[in-house]
């Protein structure tokens, strides 16, 4: 059975939503970020990414990670395309072109949009007041953001999804990391397209199942 390595409340999420869709079973373990402890090397700590029988699994100390009949992989893009190619369409590639172009929107997702989404999730927080130096740089990431955002925006407005006209992996990948500039309206108020797309991938029972799991993990 695939076993998944991360807290839900973490990149695994899109791996989970992944499972959920395929219908693959997986067994969850609950390694937390040493960020979120006051003391992750304490001795009644939980299992953490700075505890030594994590760090043997991912010398990097990052989570997720999945062991595989037999394979033991990091990075949670690389994890999703994998898996979906493993088990194939509709989730998965049908072709080599399909395959290619899964990944260049998986790419465009972890370098071109993940970076600043991460920057608005960290210090925009509605109803609180944020300092003159964080202000400045909500704005600038919301502002590099608008770029790659139009692009995906008039993409999805001419094809309703990323690859193959059907919701893939490719969607996965992308509305999990979109999902984390979703809070900030001033900047998702311009994209239409993007809106109307994320409202249907994440109405979907696999994202919901992920979701509820999600919410039952300690914040």
């Amino acid at each position: 059975m695939l076993v998944i390595h991360g807290v839900t409340r973490s990149r695994a999420s899109r791996i989970i939503w992944l499972c959920n869709e395929i219908g693959l079973p997986f067994r969850q373990v609950p390694v937390i970020q040493a960020y979120r402890l006051a003391d992750p090397d304490a001795p009644d700590a939980p299992l953490n990414t700075r505890s030594p029988a994590f760090l043997k699994l991912s010398p990097s100390g990052a989570i997720p990670v999945i062991e595989d009949d037999g394979l033991l992989m990091s990075e949670s893009y690389a994890i999703n395309h994998y898996l979906a190619r493993k088990h194939g369409a509709p989730f998965g590639p049908m072709d080599a072109v399909e395959d290619a172009l899964m990944m260049q929107w998986s790419f465009y997702a972890a370098t071109t949009v993940e970076p600043d989404a991460l920057t608005l999730l960290f210090l925009h927080s509605r109803g609180q007041a944020q300092s003159g130096e964080d202000q400045a740089l909500i704005a600038n990431a919301a502002e590099r953001l608008i770029r790659p955002f139009k692009v995906i925006d008039d993409h999805l407005a001419r094809h309703g999804h990323l690859v193959g006209g059907r919701f893939t992996v490719a969607d996965i990948n992308m509305a999990e990391t979109i999902r984390y500039a979703q809070g900030y309206g001033p900047l998702m108020e311009e994209f239409p397209a993007i809106r109307q797309w994320l409202a249907d991938a994440q109405g979907r029972p696999a994202f919901q199942k992920m979701w509820q799991a999600r919410l039952a993990e300690p914040e």
